[in-house]
């Protein structure tokens, strides 16, 4: 997940100075967007009902994606 820290925006200000648009190199850009496709989805899913991760590794190890 990309941090503040991480990006590198230019600010488009206005004729008073002030900070109007922001400019993202594109690497940057892509990164926050995928990002908030990830939120979005986890936020989608919350209600969803879990599996505890005994059963999942028991059910790969029954299809055969995990050995024994």
């Amino acid at each position: 997940m990309q941090t503040t820290e991480k990006l590198h925006p230019q600010f488009v200000t206005d004729a008073a100075g002030r900070q109007t648009a922001v400019i993202l190199p594109l690497g940057e850009y892509n990164e926050l967007m995928e990002d908030l496709d990830d939120l979005a989805i986890a936020a989608e899913r919350v209600d969803e009902p879990t599996v505890p991760h005994a059963k999942v590794v028991a059910e790969l190890r029954k299809d055969g994606y995990l050995s024994d």
